[in-house]
């Protein structure tokens, strides 16, 4: 992307881009079990929380049509766990209700309200997530014109189909977006595979893959993020 091209869209994952994906996610395991020993006593004399995970791993192999979906791939995994001990199937929703609360419980990076403010008030902002998260849950909602999610779209990043379908949503051409993520692989090259910039948020001082194509831009943060947008737009 060059000065003199308009950029249009901003696409922007999520987990470890705009907040700490682990937390939550580690909360959410958590009152998964409460709520599993609160319901179906049974299953925690015989599971914990990595047992659960190794059981919704081996679904994910077994399943590959879910694997792009983690939300299916979970409750998928709550229903079988549940029917091994003869609880009803149908609690898996009522347990995925459980999780989802608590995984929406994000606590953004402090920079990202304000900056998502800004910058929507200049591009238009769109989400794109391999993961489950529902903005409108989250303190971030009403930021951006539009959420994506692998689960949604079919396909799990670095497949273009999320890029390809927030590039329809905005009206855009490659040329006019920028993605901006923290997974060198899964955000940058992915989205340059595509013809979009991208610029990688390393907030924790990581060195680039060496195999991987150089980012367009490496950032910080999302204040870094707006700076680097001002000395683009300025051809510094």
């Amino acid at each position: 992307m060059t000065p003199s091209t308009a950029l249009k869209v901003l696409t922007i994952d999520l987990d470890d881009t705009l907040w700490p994906c682990e937390p939550p996610i580690r909360l959410a395991e958590a009152q998964l079990l409460d709520w599993f020993g609160a319901v179906a006593p049974e299953v925690v004399g015989r599971h914990d929380q990595t047992s659960l995970r190794e059981h919704r791993m081996g679904i994910m192999r077994a399943r590959p049509d879910l694997a792009h979906d983690v939300t299916a791939l979970r409750r998928e995994s709550l229903r079988l766990v549940l029917g091994d001990f003869g609880y009803p199937p149908g609690l898996a929703d009522e347990g995925m209700a459980v999780f989802m609360t608590a995984r929406n419980r994000v606590d953004p990076y402090p920079e990202v309200p304000a900056a998502l403010r800004a910058l929507a008030g200049r591009y238009c902002l769109i989400s794109v997530t391999n993961g489950n998260s529902d903005l409108e849950r989250t303190t971030l909602r009403g930021l951006f014109h539009h959420s994506l999610t692998a689960g949604a779209v079919g396909a799990a990043k670095p497949d273009p189909a999320l890029f390809l379908r927030a590039l329809e949503l905005a009206g855009a051409e490659p040329s006019q977006a920028l993605h901006l993520g923290d997974d060198p692989a899964l955000d940058v090259a992915a989205a340059q595979a595509l013809g979009l910039a991208a610029v990688w948020v390393n907030r924790f001082g990581r060195d680039w893959p060496a195999h991987l194509p150089s980012p367009d831009g490496v950032v910080t943060d999302l204040d870094g993020f707006r700076t680097w947008l001002e000395g683009r737009d300025h051809g510094l």
